[in-house]
């Protein structure tokens, strides 16, 4: 049962207020990205990759997975221009609805200004967002802005990857700059970065989450985004075939370490994404209930089943929303308008 603690008040509801104008504040700064974030460097596996996000978005009824193509890792050295000239096409024949990344080289890489002078250059309303690689402080994304605005991206959102130590260090700095929209950790660098102080099962799905070094990296980059209403992305699974491992992961990044995002190199890691991130029907439920009766009450404390709830568990539960239809759950009936 659910009762207004503010009995005169509750009745004059006010449905042309959004949930996300009344509750969010930082949180709501980047908006709600898709949960996954799917990475791919050849050529025939990015064509197929954009081609399973229109059959998900078919099935689910909105994008739950970016595709960033990549220029950094998927280019061949020494031919890092004709892998962006090939990148450039197959973004242009993208789906109009189609949410593609890219991820160019690293700011003091060779070949970055002109990984942003073709990619950028070509198409700068086609992409969702550049992935600069190996960022280490606000300086780097301070150049990287330059080099993007200057081939004509002066919309566009820069997510940024955090692969060594001094890079977490600056992650509270990095995650306030307004162009950034994202952190991803980069978990094989960062070990690598620690000069064998770090033992090699730490990049592996079970290492990864119990190194106090890698997870303190972790809490760090999530801790600094969240301050800054940014998405923190979680780190590759590289047992890219055993799914028990990749749902494993992506569930403790989910439950336990505060991210919101996940990096997918593989298409049978996408799902397991999706399922790890999405709320429980159970979890849906109450916070359909638990929005509405706020709703009607113009957004006073309630007593929901004998449980108090204002402003501050409002936040919460109407966010279990948004990640629901984020990860193409179906939502109950009462709450789909909020997302039409």
């Amino acid at each position: 049962m659910t009762v207004s603690l503010f009995p005169f008040a509750a009745m004059s509801s006010s449905p042309s207020i959004h949930p996300r104008d009344v509750l969010l504040g930082a949180q709501g700064a980047a908006g709600m990205l898709p949960v996954c974030d799917h990475y791919c460097g050849v050529e025939d596996r990015m064509r197929k990759s954009l081609q399973l996000q229109q059959e998900l978005m078919q099935e689910h009824g909105t994008c739950v997975f970016d595709v960033t193509l990549d220029c950094e890792d998927g280019a061949p050295v020494g031919h890092e221009s004709e892998h962006a000239a090939m990148v450039v096409e197959i973004a242009r024949a993208a789906a109009p609805d189609a949410r593609v990344a890219v991820r160019v080289h690293p700011v003091d890489h060779p070949a970055f200004a002109e990984d942003v002078s073709v990619l950028v250059g070509a198409l700068p309303e086609r992409w969702c967002h550049v992935m600069i690689p190996k960022v280490e402080s606000v300086q780097d994304v301070e150049r990287a802005v330059k080099q993007v605005d200057a081939a004509g991206g002066v919309s566009l959102p820069l997510h940024v990857l955090l692969e060594s130590p001094l890079a977490v260090h600056h992650a509270f700095a990095i995650a306030a700059h307004p162009r950034v929209q994202s952190i991803s950790f980069g978990l094989m660098d960062f070990v690598s970065a620690h000069g064998g102080a770090i033992p090699g099962e730490a990049m592996g799905v079970e290492g990864q989450f119990s190194h106090p070094l890698v997870v303190q990296a972790k809490l760090q980059i999530a801790t600094a985004c969240h301050a800054h209403g940014k998405t923190p992305s979680h780190c590759v699974v590289t047992e890219f075939r055993d799914a028990a491992a990749i749902s494993r992961a992506a569930q403790m990044a989910a439950r336990q370490f505060g991210y919101t995002r996940m990096w997918s190199i593989h298409p049978g890691q996408i799902r397991p994404i999706l399922a790890a991130f999405a709320p429980t029907d159970a979890e849906m439920e109450m916070a359909s209930e638990i929005i509405l009766a706020a709703a009607r009450a113009d957004w006073a404390p309630i007593s929901h089943k004998g449980t108090l709830h204002d402003r501050a568990s409002y936040r919460y539960y109407w966010q279990v929303l948004e990640r629901a239809h984020a990860t193409g759950k179906l939502l109950p009936q009462d709450v789909r308008g909020y997302f039409a």
